[in-house]
C-alpha cells in the first residue's frame, strides 16, 4: 500500500466492517482526519468501499475477508504486515446479528455470530495489541453495545456476544493502562444499518423503529477513542436505558426485550402489527 502522495499521512487505521454502517463511518472519519487505512469485510463490497474512501486522498487497501476464522483474521494481519508500518488506530466493528427464538435458529448462524463478534474480534485485538504493545502507543476501538447490559429475548446469542465485547473491553484497558496503549468501547443502540435486515428482524418492532443515525453514532466514538476514554454510550436516549439495565432485575429485561424483539411485534405502514 503506497503512502498518500504527499507523505504527511498522520498514520495506519485498521477498520473492520468497514463495507457498511457505523463501520464503513469510522473508515470515512479516520480518512478525513489523514490516517491511512486498512479495511476488511467479508463482503465484495468492500472493494469499491475502498476505491471511494480514496477519494479523499489518502492510501486505503481493503481486504475482502472471513473475519470470523482466525485464517480469515490471519489475511488481515498478513496485509498490516505486507504495508511495514505500525498500526495507530484499531477500530473493530466488524459484528453480526441474528434475530429470532434461539431454538428455531440455524445452528450454522448461531456459530458464524459467536465466531465474528467473540472469536474473530479478540484474535485481532491480541494480534495488533502486542503490536502497539512493542511501541508503547496505540489506539483501540471496540464496538460493543448497550445490548450488553441486557439479556435479549430473541436475540439471547447477540446479546451475550455484546456482553462479552463490554466486559473485554473495561478488562482489556485496565490490563494496558500503563503500556501507553488505550481501549475505548464504544455501546450504540439501534442503529440505522444493514444489521436487522441481516438479522432477519425487520419484522420486529425493534426492527421498524425509528434508530440513531450510523455516522453520529461513528464521531461520538471516533472522538472518544481520540481522548482516551474508557467507554461512551452514544445518545441520551441509550444512556438512560444503559443506567436503567444496571439497576433492572434481569427477568425483566429479559422480558422488556423480547416484547421489542420477538417476530411478528413490528407494525406495518398502517399501525397494524
Amino acid at each position: 500500500m503506497e503512502s498518500t502522495t504527499d507523505g504527511q499521512a498522520k498514520g495506519l487505521a485498521v477498520v473492520t466492517g468497514a463495507s457498511s454502517g457505523i463501520g464503513l463511518k469510522l473508515a470515512q472519519i479516520a480518512a478525513s482526519e489523514g490516517y491511512d487505512l486498512i479495511i476488511a469485510a467479508d463482503e465484495p463490497e468492500i472493494k469499491d468501499i475502498g476505491t471511494h474512501l480514496g477519494d479523499l486522498g489518502v492510501a486505503v487497501e481493503a481486504i475482502e475477508t472471513d473475519l470470523a476464522t482466525v485464517e480469515g483474521v490471519d489475511r488481515l494481519i498478513e496485509a498490516v504486515e505486507a504495508d511495514g508500518r505500525s498500526v495507530d488506530l484499531l477500530l473493530a466493528n466488524a459484528g453480526r446479528g441474528l434475530g429470532k427464538a434461539f431454538l428455531d435458529q440455524d445452528f450454522t448462524q448461531v456459530r458464524r455470530v459467536i465466531d465474528t463478534n467473540i472469536l474473530g474480534t479478540t484474535y485481532l485485538v491480541q494480534q495488533i495489541a502486542c503490536q502497539m504493545r512493542s511501541r508503547g502507543v496505540g489506539r483501540i476501538l471496540l464496538t460493543g453495545s448497550i445490548a450488553g447490559f441486557m439479556p435479549g429475548g430473541y436475540q439471547a446469542v447477540y446479546n451475550g456476544t455484546k456482553a462479552f465485547i463490554n466486559s473485554f473491553s473495561f478488562a482489556l484497558r485496565e490490563e494496558l493502562k500503563d503500556t501507553g496503549i488505550t481501549v475505548t468501547c464504544l455501546m450504540p443502540g439501534a442503529t440505522e444499518t444493514r444489521f436487522f435486515e441481516r438479522a432477519d428482524m425487520l419484522d420486529t418492532e425493534v426492527g421498524q423503529a425509528e434508530k440513531d443515525d450510523a455516522a453520529d453514532v461513528a464521531r461520538v466514538g471516533f472522538k472518544a477513542m481520540m481522548d482516551g476514554e474508557g467507554d461512551v454510550v452514544s445518545g441520551w436516549k441509550n444512556k438512560f436505558q444503559a443506567a436503567v439495565a444496571n439497576v433492572t432485575p434481569a427477568a425483566i429485561l429479559a422480558s422488556r426485550h423480547a416484547k421489542i424483539a420477538a417476530p411478528g411485534t413490528g407494525k406495518d405502514k398502517t399501525g397494524k402489527s
